[in-house]
C-alpha cells in the first residue's frame, strides 16, 4: 500500500467516503472520530498526512492541529464546513498546510493530498547527496537536508514553510508576488491567495526573526509581494 493517511471527522459517513476515495488512489487510510482519537492514532502509527475536520467533540480540529505541530511536521489539510476567510486564516495560522471547505470536491481533495505528499516526501528525498548550503546573515539553509538554521540552531518548519524559505534563500533580494509564491510552492494556479501566503510568511517570521513585528529578513514590499533581504556575511 501507499502512504498512510489519517482522516479525522466526527461524521462517520464523511470518513467512509474519504476513505473510499483515497484507497482508490492507493493510500492506506486510518480513521479517527475526534481530536483525541487522532492524537492516539498518530502516536501508534506513522502517518504521512492528516485530513482534519474542525468541529468535533472531546478535542476540536484546530486544537488537535496545534498539538500535532508540537511534535510533527507532516502535512495537515483542514476540512471544514466554515468557508469564512477568518476560519481559513485561523486554521493556517494554527499550523495547517491547506484548507478545503465542505462540501468538498472529491477530485480536488485527492489532488491536494497528492500534491502535499509529493512535497513532503521530496523534502526528505534520500537520493539528494549534495552538501550545498546557502548562507544569508544569521540564516543558513542546508539544501541536502532541507533544513534552515538560525544562528546555528535548527528551526522547525513545516513542509510548506520549508519550500517558501528555500525559494527566498535561493533568490535573496528578489521580490515575489503572493500569486507566484503560491504557484511555485503549492504547484497550482494562485487566485486570491494573498491570505494563505501571508499567514505562512507570518509563521516563518515568528520562527526566524528576532522581532517578528520589525523583520530584518522576511520583508513585505507594499503592493508587490515579499522578499528576503540580502545580508552581508
Amino acid at each position: 500500500m501507499g502512504e498512510n493517511i489519517l482522516v479525522v471527522d466526527d461524521d462517520r459517513e464523511i470518513v467512509k467516503a474519504i476513505e473510499i476515495l483515497l484507497e482508490k488512489e492507493g493510500y492506506q487510510v486510518y480513521r479517527a472520530y475526534d481530536g483525541m482519537q487522532a492524537l492516539e492514532q498518530l502516536s501508534d502509527n506513522k502517518m504521512h498526512l492528516v485530513i482534519m475536520d474542525v468541529m468535533m467533540p472531546r478535542l476540536d480540529g484546530l486544537s488537535a492541529v496545534l498539538r500535532i505541530r508540537e511534535k510533527q511536521n507532516i502535512p495537515i489539510i483542514v476540512l471544514s464546513a466554515k468557508s469564512e476567510e477568518t476560519d481559513k486564516v485561523l486554521g493556517l495560522s494554527m499550523g495547517a498546510d491547506d484548507y478545503v471547505t465542505k462540501p468538498y470536491n472529491p477530485s480536488e481533495l485527492a489532488a491536494r493530498v497528492k500534491s502535499h505528499l509529493r512535497r513532503y516526501t521530496s523534502l526528505g528525498d534520500i537520493h539528494t547527496v549534495s552538501k550545498d548550503e546557502i548562507r544569508n546573515g544569521r540564516l543558513c539553509f542546508h539544501l541536502d537536508e532541507k533544513q534552515l538554521y538560525v544562528d546555528g540552531e535548527p528551526v522547525r518548519l513545516t513542509a510548506t514553510e520549508t519550500k517558501i524559505v528555500q525559494l527566498f534563500m535561493e533568490n535573496p533580494g528578489r521580490v515575489f508576488p503572493a500569486e507566484e509564491i503560491y504557484e511555485r510552492v503549492w504547484n497550482e494556479p494562485g487566485f486570491s491567495t494573498e491570505n494563505t501566503v501571508m499567514v505562512h510568511i507570518r509563521r516563518i517570521r515568528e520562527k526566524i526573526e528576532l522581532n517578528p513585528k520589525e523583520p530584518e529578513y522576511l520583508k513585505v514590499v507594499w503592493g508587490i509581494g515579499y522578499k528576503i533581504e540580502k545580508m552581508e556575511h
